[in-house]
């Protein structure tokens, strides 16, 4: 199910990037007294009273010499777009100013729900300056403080209020799930097409001419699949046609609602530093990944080339080793036969269910191969292991001191479940527990 989306604008150093490192718990945004030192647009997780949601802070959006009025507008316009509630971030020391009037201006044209808070409202004595921002027209504003904590929580009541109902975008069991994703002109809709036999998706040379993403249905062979299309950009204007970070966004809402992950790359052009990150977001998800090297038929080749581009992939997606290699040609069609039974083989590697005793027969071998290490006359002690989910399949190890586990000995436990059951395609995730925990 696709998370809500919150977007958090306002002119810069009213403090967004410290209130975005308190709603998802973690310091990623770099956070400084100076004006517009966020530097990369993040995107981040937060939970509140059991409702998950996405976050972004707009302030990383760089527009390179373009003035800062634009800059602002860009981002706010971005947040209008793709946000479901929009928070609008003011600066309670300095009062209302003509650019937060400005920031207010681009947001009366919206219809997505927008939440005034203000900031840095821990001295007592700026209490009388939240009045002012009763006349920006955004209902009641919420007096907060980023650097201490105070009065989010009210703020994220507020937040969470205005979320959209939960959409049930469920599907049966036995439906694949599987979305592309990419920098763009990778050739995702032309991939999609190709798959579904048919023109759904309008495909061109100019990169971004995708619009939304959309889920469609169809059966292969008896089976059912859903395909999840994402669009590298969407609209006209410096922020889509200067920053390729906008398709980030996109993969992670389609990545949300897919068992598989399609990574495709572009033969002709071959693998960029972006592939890396946004392929990055489908590990983290947890889902089964499948590379998909696109354009095969227009790169010039011999025998040998094919092997060089596996390898050079395998050197730069190192986190990917698990992930399947298809070489295709959405526009020729060659080699396209290939790619549906291989997401049919992850998926159900990602679905995959070990019996207990077969997963401690596995540990039990790996164990007597490899005895655990010792750390200061301490040896690590694996009394068993168990499987308590899937997608991704997820095992428990019973162990005496997990702070005992080195990440080698992980590492050589996660080869040996590769080994014996397969798991081609999905990444695994193991848990270290004391036993009596």
């Amino acid at each position: 199910m696709s998370l809500p989306v919150l977007a958090i604008v306002g002119r810069p150093n009213v403090g967004k990037s410290t209130i975005f490192n308190r709603m998802i718990g973690e310091r990623l945004a770099i956070v400084e007294d100076t004006p517009g030192v966020t530097r990369d647009r993040l995107y981040g997780e937060a939970e509140w009273l059991g409702r998950r949601f996405n976050v972004i802070d707009t302030g990383g959006i760089d527009l390179g010499d373009e003035p800062l009025l634009v800059q602002i507008r860009e981002q706010a316009h971005l947040a209008m777009e793709e946000a479901d509630v929009i928070l609008f971030v003011v600066d309670g020391k300095d009062g209302l100013t003509n650019a937060d009037q400005d920031v207010a201006n681009i947001l009366y044209r919206t219809d997505k729900p927008v939440v005034l808070g203000v900031n840095k409202m821990d001295n007592v004595k700026r209490r009388e300056n939240l009045y002012e921002f009763y006349s920006l027209g955004f209902g009641d504003p919420i007096a907060i403080s980023g650097a201490h904590g105070t009065g989010l929580g009210d703020l994220l009541d507020e937040i969470v209020r205005r979320f959209p109902e939960k959409s049930d975008d469920s599907y049966d069991d036995s439906v694949i799930r599987f979305s592309l994703i990419g920098r763009p002109n990778v050739g995702k809709s032309s991939l999609v097409n190709a798959i579904l036999g048919r023109e759904r998706v309008i495909v061109s040379d100019i990169p971004g001419t995708t619009r939304d993403a959309v889920d469609t249905v169809f059966e292969r062979d008896g089976k059912t699949y859903v395909i999840i299309d994402t669009a590298g950009m969407r609209k006209r204007g410096k922020i889509y046609e200067n920053t390729e970070k906008y398709s980030v966004l996109r993969a992670q809402r389609a990545i949300e609602r897919s068992d598989v992950v399609l990574v495709v790359l572009n033969g002709e052009e071959g693998i960029r530093e972006q592939d890396k990150k946004i392929a990055g977001y489908a590990h983290e998800a947890g889902r089964a990944v499948v590379i998909v090297v696109n354009k095969w038929d227009a790169v010039e080749k011999d025998e040998k080339t094919m092997d060089a581009f596996r390898r050079n992939i395998r050197e730069q997606f190192r986190f990917l080793s698990y992930a399947p290699i298809v070489f295709v040609s959405a526009k020729t069609k060659q080699k396209l036969h290939r790619l549906l039974p291989v997401i049919d083989q992850v998926a159900e590697n990602h679905s995959l269910r070990v019996k207990t005793s077969a997963l401690n027969d596995c540990i039990s071998d790996a164990i007597a191969m490899t005895p655990p290490p010792s750390d200061n006359g301490k040896r690590l002690k694996i009394f068993y292991a168990t499987q308590v989910g899937v997608k991704p399949p997820t095992f428990v190890f019973f162990v005496n001191d997990p702070e005992l586990v080195h990440f080698t000995y992980e590492r050589f436990l996660e080869n040996k479940l590769r080994e014996t059951f397969g798991f081609i395609g999905t990444p695994i995730k193991l848990v270290m527990k004391k036993r009596n925990e």
